[in-house]
């Protein structure tokens, strides 16, 4: 029986919604790309920060995240740093694009596509300070950023797929 107060429970259902969507609405079966954003998901919806009002607040962060990542930090901290850049603007893209509709103004291109450059390019980077020894991250890291809009696409189908339940 389904707890919501078990949380190997919940990490079952987040995993089985984001596996249901990827694989059989879009069509996307690429096991550690799917299991990376699964994983994603159920992280950020654990955080109680992470809600559609604290959406300045992670865009503040990821502000502060690349003027850290690009200062002289080493690389594998610069590495951790935008991974998470990447990881704050694939959450907020795909489930609350919404939420980032209101940093819109009239001398700045649409806050949404900005938003989802910079998760694409810090994806990139993190896979370019991946160490040699590492491949398989390094690869995982680069579908991030090159399948960007298509894991975006499937976190958009989750919100859906959840909202029938």
């Amino acid at each position: 029986m389904f707890s919501a107060h078990d949380p190997s429970d919940i990490d079952r259902f987040f995993r089985g919604l984001t596996e249901y969507a990827f694989h059989a609405r879009l069509g996307v079966v690429d096991p550690p790309l799917v299991d990376y954003v699964s994983v994603l998901l159920v992280r950020f919806l654990r955080n109680e920060a992470a809600l559609p009002s604290a959406v300045a607040s992670e865009a503040a962060d990821v502000a502060r995240l690349l003027v850290e990542a690009a200062s002289h930090t080493g690389p594998d901290d610069a590495r951790e740093k935008y991974r998470r850049i990447g990881d704050v603007t694939l959450f907020w893209s795909g489930l609350y694009p919404e939420s980032l509709r209101r940093f819109e103004q009239r001398e700045l291109r649409d806050p949404l596509e900005a938003y989802r450059e910079t998760g694409k390019r810090a994806y990139w980077l993190a896979s370019t300070l991946e160490p040699a020894n590492a491949a398989d991250e390094r690869r995982l890291l680069e579908r991030l950023s090159s399948d960007y809009d298509l894991c975006v696409e499937g976190l958009a189908e989750v919100r859906r797929i959840w909202g029938e339940r």
